[in-house]
């Protein structure tokens, strides 16, 4: 179906930006280089030209980021499970996405990535050309209009995956409605985390939308990410571990501030901390943060030997306060290894990070104020008793001290986990069932 002259109109001075974006955005990425070399890799695949061709039948899988790619895994291998003949190509906007999927689908050579273009008409309709999919998945919420529009155009059916809209990003969406009632008008259909998300994307003129869950819930622990946790754990030894997981810039500070308090009060003078910060351009940052602060610290990328299953790791000195967790696609291993876990990006208003992994785990989890971006997934952990929630990482810093002496408090937390990411798993069968659906249409 080719466009109609209104979303022809809607779509020009939306083109016109981005013609006149494009120059800046090259150089964003040379930006983004100084702290990340990795974002000059590849960089014709920005501007839709690919050196890769995907044999067979395409299955499309858009995921940006970390988060989104290891949401998708499950969905991915339900793909290639279900449909032998098609090779997925995964895409993504950033080099950690890139590496996030490698990482997971290391073992699988039907699984390409690359970036997804910038989404310029000429730009999108190059990486259309080129590998021709049967059918598009959109994890989360990325809603490209010319990508949309031009996947209808072409008969292109594409399904918004695991969506969630939090209340202020539809307010964001609103102030444009025709161009976003053009954009979700061009999906086939929408899987939505909770009927909170369902409910706003039909209010901004989404059609067949579906409540499926969190697909999310439905990532297995994989077997040798519990091996490495058996392996951390062995290095960070005897010594009770606090994790702070995904932290943003400006959540280090007051974690560290308060850590090293309690230390000097001789609460758990022994523990370990271990810091794993958001963004790998931030490590070294992180690393200096944390010696200004008078800190003995480690990093987890000069423990070569911890991917060698063969041999034992030493502990780390008992002198070491902070291990630095400066890896990419480790989460689940540092959370299984950690006594009780700190979820970054809710100290300040950052919308915090999904405690899904922290729960199949059985981690105890302490969350702070600011959860919009998993409100239900954050709100449900803390009613069934397997998260608590504090205004600020000071109050959790010291929640957490408290609860490594307290073994029956963490245990009942780590059980309330448990069952609590068992009982919402599903999300996977219903996404393909919608899948299935909106192929044959």
């Amino acid at each position: 179906m080719p466009p109609s002259v209104l979303q022809r109109l809607l779509l020009l001075p939306y083109n016109l930006l981005w013609l006149l974006a494009l120059p800046f955005a090259l150089l964003r990425l040379v930006w983004r280089a100084r702290k990340q070399p990795a974002y000059l890799q590849h960089v014709g695949e920005r501007f839709g030209g690919y050196d890769v061709r995907a044999p067979g039948a395409v299955a499309w899988v858009h995921a940006v980021s970390v988060g989104e790619t290891r949401a998708a895994e499950p969905l991915i291998r339900a793909i290639l499970a279900t449909r032998p003949e098609h090779t997925v190509v995964l895409t993504h906007m950033t080099p950690t996405g890139r590496a996030t999927s490698k990482t997971l689908f290391a073992d699988e050579s039907r699984v390409l990535r690359v970036y997804l273009p910038y989404d310029f008409a000429p730009l999108v309709a190059r990486f259309l050309r080129h590998f021709r999919p049967a059918f598009g998945v959109v994890m989360e919420t990325e809603l490209w209009p010319n990508l949309l529009a031009a996947c209808r155009g072409r008969g292109v059916p594409v399904l918004l995956a695991n969506a969630r809209l939090s209340e202020r990003s539809a307010r964001g969406y609103a102030r444009v409605p025709a161009l976003t009632r053009m954009t979700l008008g061009a999906l086939a259909a929408i899987g939505a985390q909770t009927a909170a998300d369902a409910n706003r994307l039909s209010a901004l003129g989404a059609r067949r939308v579906v409540i499926t869950g969190n697909i999310k819930f439905d990532s297995e622990p994989p077997a040798a990410a519990l091996a490495l946790a058996r392996r951390f754990r062995a290095r960070c030894g005897a010594r009770p571990v606090i994790l702070a997981a995904s932290t943003r810039e400006g959540e280090e500070a007051a974690i560290v501030d308060e850590f090293v308090r309690l230390v000097a009060r001789g609460k758990a003078t022994n523990a370990l901390l271990v810091l794993v910060p958001r963004h790998p351009q931030r490590f070294d940052a992180v690393e200096e943060l944390v010696r200004a602060h008078g800190l003995t610290l480690a990093r987890r990328s000069a423990d070569v030997d911890l991917a060698d299953a063969d041999s034992a790791p030493a502990p780390l000195p008992e002198q070491t306060q902070v291990w630095l967790g400066d890896s990419m696609g480790e989460m689940f291993a540092y959370y299984a290894a950690a006594d009780v876990a700190l979820i970054g990006g809710s100290w300040l208003p950052f919308g915090g990070q999904n405690p899904i992994e922290a729960c199949a785990v059985g981690t105890p989890i302490l969350l702070g104020p600011h959860t919009f971006n998993f409100k239900y997934v954050a709100e449900e952990a803390v009613a069934v008793g397997a998260a608590r929630r504090y205004e600020n990482a000071d109050e959790a810093m010291r929640a957490a001290f408290i609860l490594l002496g307290d073994e029956a408090a963490r245990a009942a937390m780590a059980a309330a986990g448990r069952e609590f990411a068992a009982v919402n798993r599903g999300a996977t069968a219903r996404t393909m069932a919608l899948i299935e659906e909106i192929v044959a249409d």
